[in-house]
């Protein structure tokens, strides 16, 4: 099914209150250990203190055959730069899709897109920890990573619906080893492999989506 491409803005809002403060979900950390994490409540404000940075910009924007916009990563330093061009896009009770292969750059590009809203600590993979919650400019923004699921409704007994239903941004790796019970996306970012680079396409999936995509800055003409 071909989706639709555009960009996008945020007006964020305080998310409501919920009645488990933790949750503790059973993660896989190996095909034999197993260890429990206790995954923070939606809300949390984990940082404290934040910093701006300079924003850097993709410019060469082609677009791919489903007409999909689509930008060339050749290096780090480019991923990191299409996130920072996507903060526009962010807001409120969005789900966002990130797509690719293990060492695509889906990591690289949630660092790009906090250090653009401003975010100035630690950016870690959330392999391990199925969550890793960030608070930053009047947003909270949930980045979970779902490769060690072996069962979808370990997203049920870890409690992780209900970052779903509050006011964050929910961005997602791996979202089908959670299907069905992952909510469905609202735009998703395809990361995959060209040459010694990456090739990067936006795909909007909603209306939704397609509103927040045509604010981001690397699908302005």
């Amino acid at each position: 099914m071909a989706g639709h491409i555009i960009h996008l803005t945020v007006a964020p809002g305080r998310e409501p209150g919920l009645k488990r403060l933790a949750r503790t979900a059973e993660i896989h950390s190996g095909d034999t250990h197993r260890r429990k994490t206790e995954l923070p409540p939606p809300g949390f404000d984990p940082q404290g203190e934040c910093c701006t940075i300079r924003r850097r910009f993709v410019t060469e924007i082609k677009h791919a055959p489903d007409d999909s916009p689509s930008c060339t990563l050749p290096d780090e330093t480019a991923t990191r730069a299409l996130g920072a061009s996507l903060t526009p896009a962010m807001e409120a009770g969005l789900t966002v899709y990130l797509r690719g292969d293990l060492g695509a750059g889906k990591t690289t590009l949630v660092r790009g897109l906090l250090e653009g809203l401003g975010h100035c600590g630690a950016v870690r993979s959330p392999t391990y920890t199925l969550i890793e919650p960030y608070s930053v400019s009047n947003l909270n923004l949930y980045h979970f990573d779902f490769y060690r699921f072996t069962d979808p409704e370990e997203f049920l007994d870890a409690g992780l619906e209900e970052y779903f239903t509050g006011g964050g941004v929910c961005l997602v790796e791996w979202p089908d080893l959670a299907a069905p019970f992952v909510p469905p996306a609202d735009f998703e970012i395809r990361l995959e492999p060209e040459g010694d680079g990456r090739r990067a396409s936006l795909v909007a999936l909603t209306q939704r989506g397609r509103t927040c995509l045509s604010r981001a800055h690397p699908l302005q003409k």
